[in-house]
């Protein structure tokens, strides 16, 4: 498809958005994309450091003229007024700024949610950067954005998006998917020579991974040793399970196991990993969501923040054809492996954020239900008056093991991971036990209300995902 037919015939109306967490990596991709759009512009941009946001701004090329730092509502609307950007380093004055849309990237769950709460009972549109927020209070702020009129969405250049886009092309072709899925963030690079295998700045020995390259005749075996000769470097970012979380919201597909599989495997590989476990794959049942760690040489293209989908091949003399120009099917041809091997981060955002504001039309999921729990299980045993802190580039919560939980393996009263962030402990909590709300003795009260009226609201019972799933 022509892409540029998407926005034909809708005028030269500038789309304005509001922008929080402004000085994190996500935004600066969509603000230096922006200079590059006539249709788009920013118009409220909020970070804590509003004097390191003004420096990258004017890195990126933004006017120093063009750029107004605003204590309070009076001087947000007068920069709008004067065509300039507002700099705000506190989100309650969001509002008072001239746009149509909140793209809300703090990662913060309380903050990005009290933002996106406000723009959509306000009547604004709302793109959610913040995956610790949508795994929280997704459903109850798409049945906000529902009951505005306006739309609650995903952004296009983060996986979950990206995954969902393609998922729903597989769907439109009437593909018989199986599983669907994206790398971890960072690629093994294998040096055969050296004995080593490197992930991002860390290497370790692992000299008999060369051995393994191939997934011989037994796939899950060689799969097993795989991971045991990378066992020194970290597996299953707590962020990997926070996105899965949101395509399962998004599409109904669910983790075939709490964990994930996480296969270290080379992409040519996804068709037999990803295939039934009678068929010598690693799944369990069709319709799962998991991540893998992408294998590969130094010199051979990174598919780290990529996503795929494994289908059910139908016709052999057609997937045939397909494997002969380069396609990536199982080796017995059952099951085929498409895929794009990037994301773009905010590169990409303006599509969404133009779908949104001139058609209505959100780059997630239409009806999103509670098909998966992020929770959490204690790594150890974790005492009475603990505070469970989030931190870290992946947002870890402090003595926390991420899991994605289908929704019915969930026990009514688990906790959502990222309503137990900051929260302090009211009991002891053994080692393996899952997180559950009796736990929390100070969660915050309004995303704990937007859970439990989002969960409410869009359980899978009223409207189920297919049977495969």
């Amino acid at each position: 498809m022509n892409v540029h037919h998407l926005f034909a015939g809708t005028g030269d109306r500038t789309v304005r958005y509001a922008l929080s967490g402004a000085g994190g990596g996500f935004a600066r991709t969509l603000l230096a994309q922006t200079l590059r759009i006539d249709r788009l512009a920013p118009s409220v941009l909020c970070d804590r450091d509003v004097e390191r946001l003004a420096e990258m701004l004017l890195e990126l090329g933004y006017a120093p003229d063009a750029l107004r730092v605003c204590a309070d509502a009076d001087e947000v609307a007068r920069a709008g007024e004067e065509g300039r950007i507002a700099l705000v380093r506190e989100g309650s004055l969001l509002p008072a700024g001239a746009w149509d849309i909140l793209v809300e990237a703090t990662g913060s769950p309380a903050d990005g949610f009290a933002m996106a709460r406000a723009a959509l009972t306000a009547g604004r549109h709302v793109a959610m950067v913040s995956k610790e927020v949508d795994s929280v209070a997704g459903l109850h702020l798409a049945d906000l954005a529902r009951d505005n009129g306006v739309v609650y969405t995903t952004a296009d250049g983060d996986q979950p998006a990206n995954l969902i886009a393609l998922v729903t092309w597989a769907e439109l072709l009437g593909l018989d998917i199986v599983a669907i899925g994206k790398s971890s963030e960072y690629d093994l690079v294998l040096d055969p020579e050296a004995g080593t295998v490197t992930q991002l700045d860390t290497t370790v020995p692992a000299p008999e991974l060369a051995g393994l390259l191939s997934l011989g005749d037994d796939p899950r075996s060689t799969l097993a040793a795989r991971a045991a000769a990378v066992s020194a470097l970290p597996v299953g970012a707590t962020a990997d399970y926070c996105e899965m979380a949101v395509v399962a919201t998004n599409t109904g597909f669910r983790p075939d196991t709490e964990r994930l599989h996480y296969p270290v495997a080379r992409i040519a590989e996804l068709a037999d990993v990803y295939a039934l476990r009678e068929d010598g794959g690693v799944l369990r049942r069709p319709g799962a969501v998991d991540v893998f760690s992408a294998l590969r040489l130094p010199d051979e293209a990174s598919f780290a923040g990529g996503v795929f989908v494994v289908v059910r091949t139908g016709d052999p003399v057609t997937w045939e054809t397909l494997r002969g120009k380069g396609h990536v099917v199982s080796r017995d041809g059952r099951y085929a492996a498409i895929y794009l091997p990037y994301h773009l981060m905010g590169v990409e955002t303006p599509v969404s954020l133009l779908s949104a504001v001139l058609h209505g039309r959100p780059s997630g999921g239409t009806d999103p239900r509670g098909h998966a729990v992020l929770a959490g299980r204690a790594r150890h045993d974790l005492p009475a008056g603990t505070v469970l802190e989030m931190g870290g580039h992946h947002h870890d919560v402090t003595g926390v093991r991420a899991v994605l939980l289908r929704d019915e393996d969930t026990p009514a009263d688990t906790a959502p991971l990222y309503l137990a962030a900051h929260a302090t402990l009211i009991r002891d909590v053994r080692a393996g036990e899952l997180l559950t709300l009796a736990d929390l003795a100070d969660a915050d009260a309004d995303l704990l209300h937007a859970w439990t009226a989002g969960r409410a609201s869009r359980a899978t019972g009223s409207s189920p995902a297919p049977a495969s799933r």
